[in-house]
């Protein structure tokens, strides 16, 4: 699963063979058959995996639904910490999207959308008591996801920019702050408000 996960990252789902996966993996072709009997299937199953992992990361918001702040803060640690961790899944994954999702559209509907409507009922909760400003919950969902995905998916862009060879802890801890800071300055009520 991890060479077939680095390799759909690196090559995408047309650029990589079995053959090549096989190789890579350290294991025979028809080893690789008998548990994945065609490479849909095997992609399907990093896939799968990439989701869960990501959906775990992503199931705060419910947890915190007294303290948005709190919520919100963990929710982008977390995102950040999956694409510092799984950098190659991410990619995998926005590669799947970018392609209209024609191997997953299925699973995301399953299972990404009824999570995304389940964090928009906390935030609308969280409106309701005066906690959050009013703002179309998907459209921040997909604002925190393109930020959060960006330190993985573009990596290689990000490290041209900051001037280095690849990104550090440092450098996920510094766009936590700040995207951090720029979420809450616009979701969260002052007293004032």
């Amino acid at each position: 699963m991890e060479a077939a996960k680095r390799l759909f990252a690196q090559h995408g789902y047309g650029g990589v063979s079995l053959d090549t996966i096989a190789s890579e993996a350290g294991v025979s072709k028809q080893g690789l058959l008998y548990y994945f009997p065609k490479k849909v299937v095997l992609y399907r199953a990093v896939l799968q995996n990439v989701l869960d992992v990501w959906l775990d990361y992503m199931d705060v918001l419910g947890h915190r639904d007294d303290d948005p702040e709190t919520a919100l803060r963990t929710y982008i640690a977390g995102k950040l910490r999956f694409s510092r961790e799984h950098p190659h899944g991410s990619r995998v994954f926005a590669s799947e999207v970018i392609a209209g999702a024609p191997h997953f559209a299925d699973e995301i509907e399953r299972r990404v959308v009824p999570a995304l409507h389940a964090d928009e009922q906390v935030y609308r909760r969280w409106v309701e008591r005066g906690l959050c400003r009013p703002m179309d919950t998907r459209h921040l969902m997909v604002v925190l996801w393109a930020a959060t995905q960006a330190y993985a998916d573009f990596a290689s862009q990000i490290c041209l920019i900051l001037g280095k060879p690849e990104l550090e802890q440092q450098d996920f801890d510094d766009a936590e702050k700040v995207i951090v800071e720029m979420v809450l300055r616009s979701v969260l009520r002052n007293p004032g408000d």
